[in-house]
């Protein structure tokens, strides 16, 4: 089989989910969450949905009441990745993997997760405004985003745009929409770094193991880039919010 056969399937290897999460914290998040058997759960922007098939296996799938789940992505591989991953775990008659735009969806569920894809409704006062259309009354929220944990440098500034508050704006701006607050947590240190390495670290090692390969120059350039942006400019400076809101 050809390098560059590997070089797709590399860039996510290392990743147990996309965000800045330890297994600890993803446990907390999910108690937190409190799924219920029967439930129905849906993650936009899920990525593989590691989370989802965790939600929905933690609400339960024996019984005559079943919880279910939904994934929405645009990412076709990513999508095949949380088949196959739930097809593993016997939950693929319960959570189904959905190629489509996550702001397009609009099928409501009792338990939504939405974690870095705030971008995609527009920002974070606009995902918010979306997400209580399709969070049933009663029903609950995680929703992941970023905040400055301290002034952000200019360049940090045009990494992540203009959109980013402190931590103390993002609570206000869910009070603001009309949501309460059930939980709150954010990434610390060792999460971020473990995201970011293992962000590369698939990648890194396709080059270690081709350094031939013709596309290995532009590997090594884009993954350096990486790099030097996290630790010299946002690695401190930007965090990550995990909320449980109810509405």
């Amino acid at each position: 089989m050809r390098s560059t056969d590997h070089l797709a399937t590399s860039r996510y290897a290392r990743m147990r989910w996309n965000t800045p999460l330890s297994e600890e914290h993803a446990a907390l998040l999910l108690r937190r969450l409190d799924v219920r058997p029967g439930a129905r759960v849906l993650d936009l922007g899920c990525g593989w949905g590691e989370l989802l098939l965790r939600a929905v296996a933690a609400g339960g799938v024996a019984g005559p009441v079943a919880t279910r789940g939904v994934g929405v992505d645009t990412d076709e591989a990513a999508l095949a990745r949380g088949r196959a991953l739930a097809a593993g775990r016997s939950l693929n008659r319960h959570v189904a993997f959905v190629m489509g735009e996550a702001a397009a969806w609009h099928e409501p569920a009792d338990r939504v997760l939405c974690i870095g894809s705030a971008h995609a409704f527009g920002g974070t006062g606009a995902a918010l405004d979306a997400l209580a259309k399709v969070v049933r009354p009663g029903g609950r929220l995680l929703f992941g985003t970023a905040y400055w944990q301290r002034d952000p440098t200019a360049a940090a500034e045009q990494i992540f745009g203009a959109d980013i508050t402190d931590l103390a704006g993002l609570v206000e701006t869910t009070r603001e929409r009309g949501w309460r607050m059930l939980h709150v947590s954010t990434a610390d240190q060792r999460e971020w770094d473990d995201f970011e390495s293992t962000w590369l670290a698939g990648r890194q090692e396709w080059l270690l193991t081709y350094p031939q390969d013709p596309r290995a120059a532009q590997v090594r350039a884009e993954l350096d880039d990486r790099l030097r942006q996290y630790v010299g400019d946002y690695r401190g400076v930007v965090g990550l919010a995990y909320l449980v809101l109810g509405h």
